[in-house]
């Protein structure tokens, strides 16, 4: 599992998808997530918006995304 820090209190899960490279482009992020291929803590998650915190765990593809804080 790769560990994702984030600047701020959250991302939001189109922004995480590219920011760890788990896609290539915000268009990308938008197809696989309406597509039902991305989960958010085990479960299936449709809104490209969803605010992301640290501890979530992102999964796609077999790759899974941890999000960390240092702040």
């Amino acid at each position: 599992m790769e560990n994702v820090n984030i600047k701020d209190e959250y991302i939001k899960l189109g922004q995480l998808l590219k920011l760890s490279s788990l896609v290539g482009s915000g268009t990308d992020a938008k197809f696989v997530i309406n597509d039902g291929m991305v989960k958010v803590n085990g479960e299936v998650e449709l809104r490209r918006g969803k605010k992301i915190y640290p501890g979530d765990i992102v999964e796609f593809e077999g790759m899974s995304v941890k999000v960390t804080n240092d702040n």
